[in-house]
């Protein structure tokens, strides 16, 4: 098979200039996915391409994605990433990744072995919201998650990313080997101290003094994460064979536009990542709070109301006059009035800049896509905004109208009358208490009474639930797209 490793690629194609064998596993990344490729993959192989870097990763995926670790293993651990502007496509090989693991490819113990080589330094995460088995309402440990109930029964095969670590972490420590630092990568608030909180939480269940020593020496740096990578379509791949001249099937496309900004906060060492453009600051949370809030929130706003607007792509929203314009007012008006950012951070330009990376056509992003995971996306992106105006009695209505598209979002049914795939991990309780009310603006304050999803002193507000309300009778009277006109 001619693949990216043995075959001669089209001349346009950007290649690492290293020698590959130099480098080490010295990180260990859970989730192979692709956003994974074309951030934390991408900067790690730049360093290597600027520098005597010696910093490589070994890939694991703990949950399915057992066929993209076979292909990456095909050729050679080498993948593509295409960052596609709105004019021209730049196509990089990534050459970063020196190894794989997949426990039903190579079993449990290889992957606590490998995290528990001496020369790591890193384990990084790229493994969603869900992944952390903490409770949403309350951010401790969720006890009663099901893999959490396994791997605290059987800890030597974990299931969880947690269990993973925590079991590598007691396997270095009987060794007398030094710890390595957690990473969190996920678009998370406070990813850091989420990993930290849910990690410790497990470790201690387990065994106390594992879990003493796991917070006296493992760090937990907080980071913050920003680049538009739609999942790889059938599209895109066929997109990305035409650019290089040989198929890839680990590619991935996304945006021109990458930031990272990362707590300096490492107890083994770490890679010069700024090399590539990352920021290592001393206090991740300020940035984080405006991605999440301007970008993310916009992001959801865009993604529900534009779905039951029909529009497939967050793209083609832009074309809108209305959804582009309320998307501004949304992070303008409601979004970057509760943040608190460093002095000169200029909120209008970044507000500017993120229309435009939502306008690029290249960038195929599924309304649907971003639709995912509402109920653990929703708290994050909007629940501390929400809060700020409450306080200060000012106005919030496109907060509101976000929230009501994911209330008629999760109903299950489109404008049309189609069903819409939910996916998200409550989907069955939100579909059970959405067919309790039918579509009628009494399942308002019931999904607002959900307090995994929303705080008492906000889903029990009557102003909450009156704006809500007002915006959900106006889905079902008017439809989103005259909704989102008339804010």
């Amino acid at each position: 098979m001619t693949n990216i490793s043995n075959h001669t690629l089209n001349a346009s194609v950007s290649q690492p200039n290293y020698l590959r064998s130099e480098l080490k596993s010295r990180i260990v990344h859970l989730g192979f996915g692709a956003f994974h490729r074309a951030h934390q993959g991408l900067f790690t192989d730049e360093v290597a391409r600027r520098s005597q870097s010696d910093w490589g990763i070994c890939e694991i995926n703990l949950f399915g994605g057992e066929e993209l670790i076979t292909s990456l293993r095909a050729q050679d651990h080498l993948y593509s990433v295409a960052e596609k502007g709105a004019q021209s496509t730049d196509v990089k090989v990534i050459g970063s990744v020196t190894e794989s693991l997949h426990p039903s490819l190579d079993g449990i113990d290889a992957i606590i072995e490998k995290m528990a080589e001496p020369q790591v330094a890193i384990v990084s995460m790229t493994i969603t919201e869900k992944g952390y088995c903490a409770d949403p309402a309350t951010g401790r440990l969720d006890k009663n998650n099901p893999l959490v109930v396994a791997d605290l029964e059987s800890p030597s095969s974990p299931k969880s990313a947690l269990g993973y670590i925590v079991q590598a972490l007691k396997v270095r420590r009987e060794r007398g080997l030094s710890p390595f630092t957690v990473m969190s990568c996920d678009n998370v608030q406070e990813n850091g101290h989420v990993a930290k909180a849910a990690i410790l939480e497990f470790a201690k269940l387990l065994d106390a003094e594992l879990g003493a020593w796991i917070e006296a020496n493992v760090t937990f740096p907080c980071t913050m994460v920003d680049r538009i990578v739609p999942a790889a379509t059938e599209e895109t791949l066929r997109e990305i064979t035409e650019l290089l001249g040989v198929e890839d099937p680990c590619g991935i496309a996304c945006e021109p536009f990458r930031q990272w900004v990362i707590e300096d906060n490492f107890v083994a060492g770490r890679p010069d990542w700024n090399i590539a453009g990352a920021e290592f600051v001393a206090d991740v949370v300020p940035y984080e709070e405006m991605k999440l809030r301007m970008l993310n929130g916009s992001h959801s706003f865009l993604a529900y109301l534009g779905y039951l607007g029909g529009y497939a792509h967050i793209s083609d929203t832009m074309t809108d006059a209305g959804y582009r314009k309320a998307a501004f007012d949304m992070m303008m008006l409601a979004q970057s009035p509760s943040l608190k950012m460093p002095e000169g951070t200029d909120l209008e330009a970044y507000a500017k800049l993120l229309i435009d990376r939502f306008t690029n056509p290249s960038l195929k992003h599924k309304t649907w896509q971003i639709a995912m995971d509402g109920s653990q996306k929703i708290p994050q992106r909007m629940g501390g905004s929400l809060k700020f105006h409450l306080d200060q009695g000012s106005e919030f209505k496109w907060l509101a109208a976000g929230i009501a598209g994911w209330m008629r979002y999760v109903s299950g049914v489109d404008e049309q009358g189609n069903e819409i795939d939910v996916r998200d991990p409550m989907a069955t309780m939100l579909r059970s208490v959405c067919d309790q009310h039918g579509l009628n603006v009494t399942v308002v304050p019931a999904l607002l009474g959900i307090e995994a999803i929303f705080p008492a002193d906000i889903g029990r507000n009557l102003q909450v639930i009156n704006a809500v309300s007002s915006a959900y009778q106006s889905l079902i009277d008017n439809g989103a797209k005259a909704t989102v006109a008339a804010l």
